[in-house]
């Protein structure tokens, strides 16, 4: 059933079309907030569904779900990034638990090393990777999400790809 059905069935009070669209839509939710903010966060998470609830009776466009959601979700994570930039920064334990303690036998190029690169882009560029490459979504979804205009949305790409490169070549995963 597509989203745009989804959304006009929850509208108009449909209890499981809400859960069919969560359903739907949690794991990419999921997937956004934690590599956005570094590691999973049920809470935000949870964040994002209950604005999505109650926001959904006034949603105009049904067919515009996504780019709304991932709005949504943007919002969520920026107001969490906000709340740990105004924390004191924690300081560090004697001795580092960095990844020097990492096996390295076990440093092939798989989901785990990817994300880890990915992680160590800076935000703007991660959140267009991940909304273009990992969520399917179009430019012009991207830089509705983002606010920014689609070129942007384009040139933040291409210096998310190189950052990416720059980033897998430094592990020793040259291409």
């Amino acid at each position: 059933m597509s989203d745009e059905l989804l959304v006009v069935r929850c509208q108009l009070g449909e209890r499981g079309a809400f859960a069919e669209l969560v359903g739907t839509w949690h794991g990419a939710v999921e997937r956004y907030v934690g590599r956005m903010l570094g590691g999973p966060d049920d809470d935000v998470v949870q964040e994002v569904w209950l604005a999505v609830f109650r926001g959904l009776p006034r949603l105009r466009r049904p067919e515009r779900f996504a780019p709304w959601l991932f709005t949504i979700a943007r919002r969520a994570v920026v107001n969490r990034l906000r709340d740990e930039y105004a924390r004191p920064e924690p300081v560090p334990g004697p001795e580092g638990a960095g990844p020097e303690g990492r096996d390295e036998a076990d440093d092939v190029l798989d989901r785990e090393v990817v994300a880890e690169a990915l992680g160590a882009l800076p935000v703007r560029e991660r959140e267009v990777l991940m909304l273009f490459y990992l969520e399917d979504l179009s430019v012009e979804a991207c830089a509705q999400v983002c606010g920014v205009p689609v070129g942007t949305v384009k040139s933040r790409l291409d210096r998310a790809r190189g950052l990416m490169r720059s980033e897998l070549a430094r592990k020793g995963y040259g291409a």
